[in-house]
């Protein structure tokens, strides 16, 4: 499903009188089972193109097809339902919901799915033990640190194996052992179950993980490089 083609993508933001060029004729194919880094500063395009490639942003002109599907062709229902499905999101600013438990967090998109409470319950628990929050379930966004709570939106967004996970700086709030143990995670999913994944950094170390490196700089691709992975030292 998560075979990605992006063509001319362009986007502009206005913001205090001035216009802000996020995608500059972006181009680039993402084969199913990819790691990809995208990388570059603050202001690069990296963001909006993520937003993008998850039908959550639209560009202003240009084309996007994920699994064979164009997402300017979809509605707006068929959109939410390829998201839902399919697709796994890791933002910067978490997104938890802050009446729900860390278990509640992650269980939401199954439920949303029909997932059975046993199962999804179940689930929720086995994998917010693989991000190491065993014993945490209970607990709300408030009463987590930073990184606990990026571990529950991890966990949230793997929950349910999708076929692409985009992730905006995953590891921005986690110490060198978190972050390491959660690359591995995400390169098991890779290796085992097929995931793709496409994440934004600026950590050079989470860079060392991906096979694929993109960068970005002023909403242009600057560089497309393969390279062989390392695992993060600690």
């Amino acid at each position: 499903m998560s075979d990605i083609a992006c063509r001319e993508l362009c986007k502009t933001f206005h913001q205090g009188g001035e216009t802000i060029t996020a995608l500059d004729h972006v181009s680039l194919d993402i084969e199913e089972g990819s790691f990809v880094c995208l990388f570059g500063p603050s202001g690069s395009g990296k963001t909006t193109l993520l937003n993008a490639l998850g039908g959550l942003d639209t560009p202003d002109s240009g084309a996007i097809t994920v699994g064979g599907q164009r997402l300017d062709g979809l509605s707006r229902g068929e959109l939410a339902d390829l998201r839902l499905h399919n697709i796994g999101f890791v933002f910067q600013a978490y997104n938890l919901i802050t009446v729900l438990t860390a278990r509640e967090n992650v269980e939401f998109i199954m439920q949303v799915q029909g997932v059975p409470a046993g199962e999804r319950r179940a689930l929720a628990t086995r994998v917010l033990e693989e991000v190491g929050l065993a014993g945490l379930e209970g607990r709300r966004p408030g009463e987590l640190s930073g990184g606990q709570q990026q571990r529950v939106a991890v966990a949230r967004a793997i929950a349910t194996s999708p076929a692409l996970v985009l992730a905006d700086e995953p590891t921005a709030n986690l110490d060198s052992r978190s972050a390491a143990q959660l690359m591995d995670l995400f390169v098991t999913l890779n290796k085992e179950r097929g995931v793709t994944f496409v994440i934004s950094t600026h950590d050079a170390r989470v860079m060392g993980y991906a096979r694929r490196l993109i960068g970005m700089r002023d909403g242009l691709i600057v560089s497309d490089e393969q390279q062989q992975p390392h695992a993060m030292d600690v």
